[in-house]
């Protein structure tokens, strides 16, 4: 079959927040045909690369024609005839037709959804399934075992994800406990419930957020980690078998090395805010903070991590952007110890592999990670497992943008079979328990 590229297409589509957002479908010579999204960040890091809206009063400024005809009018005859196979020189083309370092001039969704099109068309060339096809290119031997990542799961959404209802962005659960991905979703599935009962029965339960997580009506941040808390044990379980992740998101509140909460009604300096942080490490069974402080407060994540890094897994979201030389940057100042990766924040596949790789040379661990505006693609759970990148974050678990990528999980453990392993507590050990 042949895997020359043939055509593109390039359409509208809409997202889960009902935005505009592009979708491109990649078809090969031999009939094979790939489809990429590009999802969209709430809060995004100023140095990721820059979707292409076109303003103006349509749908909020936010369609997409501009970035719809840079598909077609210099992608396509940039990348036809090219090899669907040889993923790193169709998107080295793209990096070069683009020409400026954030992807700004052909816009970074039109460039994600092109590049994640080819990948898809190239799996489907070779009859394999994305995350085999993903193994299979990174010369995995066949008899190795299949790791199915631990999720991270929202319960409460926050932050821009909520109307800055609270300040904390995400409050998650990691099921470490769980043996499979099948009984690490349905441990979730429990907590969801009770967490959504608890809001009932407090008068609270006030609709969803953004990626599915129940809406924050709280009256400040540790009442929301208190009712996380409190939503485990419900569910039945001990802190060792659920743990909380959190993504503080702190670029939203703090810069300058000042922090204003909106919830807290007042200022802290740098010092003052980690202080906050360690205090819930020391209350609540926490086992992961992403973007403790905000992204221009290198000396503020050094100080973080330095406190809380041997025992809590601190992730750079905003602060590393899914870009290699900042994650290699960041180990050498020992400014986190993880790093998330999102494909439309690096703006082609394999620079979102280059940054993973940095990663894992760098002894981080890596975490696959959906953005706030999302669709039915399913990539990330593939690009988990055929990366082998040990955690999945997609939202909570509500929403059918969101299960599809958790579903897909289980549809991808029920195939590999006995080879599959669940990395459930593989975690614990990169950050000292």
């Amino acid at each position: 079959m042949s895997t020359q590229i043939q055509s593109l297409q390039a359409r509208r589509i809409w997202d889960s927040r009902g935005r505009p957002t592009v979708e491109v479908d990649v078809h090969l010579e031999g009939g094979a045909m790939g489809r990429g999204i590009a999802p969209a960040g709430a809060s995004t890091g100023s140095h990721e690369a820059i979707e292409l809206r076109d303003g103006g009063a349509d749908f909020g400024g936010y369609d997409v024609q501009k970035a719809l005809a840079n598909v077609m009018r210099e992608i396509a005859p940039a990348i036809i005839g090219r090899d669907a196979l040889d993923q790193r020189g169709v998107d080295d083309t793209l990096i070069a037709l683009d020409g400026t370092s954030n992807k700004a001039r052909l816009g970074g969704n039109a460039l994600i959804a092109t590049s994640m099109a080819v990948l898809h068309a190239a799996a489907a060339s070779q009859r394999l399934p994305l995350w085999r096809y993903l193994q299979s290119t990174s010369a995995a031997p066949h008899d190795q075992s299949v790791i199915l990542p631990l999720p991270e799961i929202q319960i409460f959404g926050g932050g821009a994800h909520a109307g800055r209802r609270i300040d904390i962005q995400d409050l998650l659960v990691m099921p470490v406990g769980a043996q499979s991905m099948a009984e690490a979703l349905a441990m979730v599935a429990e907590v969801y419930r009770a967490a959504g009962d608890l809001m009932a029965d407090a008068g609270r339960r006030a609709g969803v957020a953004d990626e599915g997580g129940w809406w924050p009506d709280f009256a400040n941040n540790e009442e929301a980690l208190q009712m996380l808390t409190r939503a485990i044990e419900k569910a039945g379980y001990r802190h060792g078998e659920v743990m909380i992740s959190l993504d503080i998101a702190a670029s939203e509140f703090g810069s300058g090395g000042v922090y204003r909460p909106g919830l807290e009604k007042r200022a802290y300096d740098t010092g003052e805010w980690i202080e906050v942080l360690l205090r819930w490490l020391a209350t609540y069974p926490i086992l992961s903070i992403e973007d403790p402080v905000a992204e221009d407060d290198t000396a503020g994540m050094i100080a973080f991590t330095a406190a809380a890094g041997h025992k809590v897994q601190v992730i750079g979201d905003d602060y590393l952007v899914t870009n290699a030389a900042r994650v290699r940057d960041a180990a050498a100042q020992k400014a986190c110890n993880a790093v998330l990766i999102k494909p439309n924040q690096a703006g082609t596949i394999s620079e979102t592999f280059d940054a993973l790789q940095a990663a894992k040379a760098c002894g981080f661990s890596t975490v696959v990670s959906a953005r706030s505006g999302e669709s039915e693609d399913v990539m990330i759970s593939h690009l988990s497992v055929g990366w082998n990148a040990g955690q999945l974050k997609v939202g909570s678990f509500a929403r059918s943008e969101r299960m599809a990528k958790w579903n897909e999980l289980l549809r991808i453990e029920e195939a590999v079979g006995a080879r599959a392993r669940y990395a459930g507590a593989d975690v614990l050990p990169l950050v000292g328990i």
